[in-house]
């Protein structure tokens, strides 16, 4: 077993022995992001407690409508063809690479079904995001090239328990996928405490899921959206299960994948083999990862608020993006249940907002930067490393300020208006 870190801005030739990079674990606009973390937020701080208590009594009033975290989602900004292409564009343009793109939305596999329609993306891999309620908490599994004859019917039983849990079905289930050579079966960011039950019982749970079925994974996950501390511990934790890491981004904005995993296989099931069989894999940190991670946390914020002018009607502002119940209980889009979000929101987002000016964005990256002494990171090193990489290759993703007009420019946005036919209709 061998796993292999590798960190773009100290090793910029460490992709030069490969021929391909793996993106796993990103997702699209068909991916539903719960919601019930805002009211965990808001408790802890009475002005914003103050402010949607406010909020809630104004949509009951008027529109009889019950704020329902629980049941209301969002969806993030990008189409299946358009996150496939910014993943793609990173590996290609910025390490030279050949590509192979994994997307993983939660629960369910319609972004890659949706691209195996096209013919640049035919043979993208069948893969998702799955939830696993374990004991007290929630566990996130990445499933990775689900055999295609089979995948809907897999579907229908990975569904089955997560609505209705049972550790014997679990088994059986995870058991069935490991039988095929081809599929890959990752933890996902295994030390994040989704259901915010405590560092320890979290810890005692995650403990107790790899000891009965530790057997039947492939790998833990280091994550790119997460700290380095928690992707530490991730490491500490696979050497002591003698498990495999391997890299993946969950990127939910226009953020390419922070970790890609270079290979020499041709083809994704190849790669799957190298994971499974020869147990190693060689995990490259891309200059993105060495930015505050609260910055990042905030960009994927702006990313996710942001206006896109060139979507597809009913998806280019943020409340076309966000859904909750209506009066009778039918989940609809927020634009539908309101003329204009209330004053705080915009004075929360107008807030956020700042961080697109180039001296407030500076102060926050010297406020929000710590020692990252088991990388040698420094502010100066992550702001080089961002730089030198945007010359190499150019920005994939656009920050200037957000305005009303604001036009999104990336590649995945100048697609032949064909290209997006597709994609939307399929």
């Amino acid at each position: 077993m061998h796993s292999r870190l590798s960190y773009h801005w100290k090793e910029p030739r460490a992709a030069k022995e490969y021929r391909a990079a793996v993106s796993l674990h990103g997702h699209t606009n068909r991916s539903r992001e719960g919601l019930t973390f805002i009211s965990e937020y808001v408790s802890r701080r009475p002005l914003l407690r103050f402010a949607l208590a406010t909020q809630e009594r104004k949509a009951q009033a008027e529109s009889s409508i019950t704020i329902d975290f629980a049941k209301a989602y969002w969806t993030p900004p990008l189409s299946p063809l358009a996150a496939f292409q910014l993943e793609r564009d990173q590996i290609e343009r910025g390490l030279g690479l050949a590509a192979m793109v994994s997307l993983t939305d939660h629960d369910n596999i319609e972004a890659p079904m949706s691209l195996r329609v096209i013919q640049e993306t035919a043979d993208i891999p069948i893969s998702l995001e799955w939830s696993v309620p374990y004991q007290n908490t929630t566990l996130h599994i990445g499933l990775h090239n689900l055999p295609a004859d089979r995948s809907e019917s897999l579907m229908a039983q990975l569904a089955a328990y997560t609505a209705n849990p049972a550790e014997d079905c679990l088994f059986d289930l995870l058991s069935m996928l490991d039988k095929n050579p081809d599929v890959l079966i990752v933890l996902n960011h295994p030390m994040w405490d989704l259901a915010g039950i405590g560092r320890q019982r979290h810890i005692r749970t995650l403990t107790d899921f790899v000891a009965k079925f530790g057997n039947l994974l492939h790998g833990f996950e280091l994550c790119g959206v997460r700290s380095w501390e928690e992707n530490r511990a991730v490491l500490d934790f696979a050497e002591k299960w003698n498990q495999v890491v391997i890299g993946g981004g969950d990127r939910h904005g226009v953020e390419p994948n922070a970790i890609v995993n270079l290979t020499n296989a041709e083809s994704f099931p190849e790669f799957v083999h190298e994971v499974r069989r020869k147990r190693r894999c060689h995990l490259l940190f891309m200059p993105q990862y060495a930015e505050p991670f609260v910055m990042r946390i905030l960009q994927t914020l702006l990313d996710v608020v942001r206006e896109y002018p060139d979507h597809p009607g009913g998806s280019r502002r943020w409340d076309e993006r966000v859904f909750h119940p209506d009066s009778v209980g039918v989940v609809r889009p927020l634009s539908a249940l309101w003329k204009a979000p209330p004053p705080f929101i915009r004075m929360f987002f107008s807030a956020v907002r700042l961080l697109e000016v180039a001296p407030i964005r500076r102060a926050a990256q010297l406020a929000m930067a710590k020692p990252e002494h088991e990388m040698n990171l420094s502010l100066n090193q992550a702001q080089e490393a961002a730089s030198q990489w945007k010359k190499t290759y150019g920005s994939p993703f656009s920050r200037t300020p957000m305005t009303k007009s604001m036009a999104w420019r990336t590649p995945a946005a100048n697609l032949k208006r064909s290209r997006r036919s597709a994609d939307s209709t399929s």
